[in-house]
């Protein structure tokens, strides 16, 4: 089909060329020959007169016009797909729809396994592929490359539609043997001693803490960085390390390792946990069944002061 003497076969072809940045995989991921891709890129410099894609190695590198167009092009797709293709009713029992889901290894066991047992039985086709944090989130949700962020709402951009799930707190945790921790901490001591951390992606981005500290002008002292929050309990073993995780995660924690909480001496020690979907999915009745489920497991979860009670105790 020609629209203003344009092929529209060709832009799910510049898109796959756009994302995949190779041309045998981008052949592969829209199930064209090497030979019909090669066609369909000689087209499309025809018709935009421009060369589009140059080769460096096997990588290709964009012009200016296809870096312009990119964006463009996958935010059209999107939108035939989620508002014109997918206009069938959702329904959870048959659907074998795949969710794709960025969220950190923290969310994963305190939140989100709540979630995979409750689809489980209403909707047993249903599956999930859960992520690591990425280096540019808000990205991959413009280009629809994945369903859900779940993550802490300041690391959010305004771009897509969000909602809050739950409110957490931040603790201070040592190894039990730690006698550093006795003690009540201080911010001078909390400042001194050595951290573990965790940070996440290729571009190491750090966890919540971290940020909130860089953002006042605080440095730690890390002496371990580990790439996500379940390495941090063994790392601190037999040391005078600390590290500060979110209060359920040393819940979770407590019935494996033996740790020592200490009452973190910042002034911000409070975060919410947000979902955040593609605003191209916003009407898309398969997002939207799924956010419920978000919404409605995480207004299950204990409230921090209870919790803090608990660790108390423990």
């Amino acid at each position: 089909m020609r629209f203003k003497g344009l092929d529209l076969n060709l832009l799910v072809a510049l898109d796959a060329l756009t994302t995949e940045r190779n041309l045998t995989a981008a052949a592969r991921s829209i199930n064209l020959s090497q030979p019909a891709m090669s066609a369909a890129v000689a087209r499309l410099r025809a018709y935009f007169h421009d060369e589009l894609f140059t080769m460096a190695g096997r990588e290709l590198i964009l012009t200016p016009l296809a870096e312009r167009l990119a964006p463009a092009v996958r935010e059209a797709l999107l939108h035939i797909q989620f508002s014109i293709i997918a206009w069938d009713p959702f329904n959870p029992a048959q659907s074998d729809r795949r969710f794709r889901i960025i969220l950190s290894d923290f969310a994963t066991l305190v939140f989100f396994e709540k979630v995979v047992e409750r689809v489980a039985r209403e909707a047993p086709s249903v599956s999930f592929e859960l992520l690591p944090p990425a280096d540019e989130p808000c990205e991959l949700l413009r280009r629809g490359d994945v369903d859900f962020l779940v993550l802490p709402e300041v690391f959010m951009s305004g771009a897509h539609p969000a909602a809050a799930l739950f409110d957490e707190t931040l603790v201070c945790v040592g190894c039990r043997a730690n006698k550093q921790l006795e003690q009540p901490l201080t911010f001078e001591r909390y400042m001194s001693m050595g951290h573990v951390a965790a940070k996440f992606g290729n571009a190491r981005k750090p966890s919540i803490e971290e940020w909130y500290l860089l953002e006042h002008g605080l440095r730690r002292r890390i002496e371990v960085v580990v790439q996500g929050f379940s390495m941090i309990p063994p790392v601190l073993s037999g040391t005078d390390r600390i590290a500060t995780i979110p209060s359920r995660l040393v819940e979770h924690f407590a019935k494996t390792f033996p740790l020592q909480v200490a009452e973190l001496p910042l002034p911000f020690s409070a975060f919410t946990v947000a979902v955040q979907w593609p605003a191209l999915h916003n009407s898309d009745p398969a997002s939207i069944w799924m956010r419920e489920i978000l919404k409605q497991e995480a207004s299950r979860m204990t409230s921090p002061r209870g919790r803090r009670r608990r660790l108390k105790q423990s």
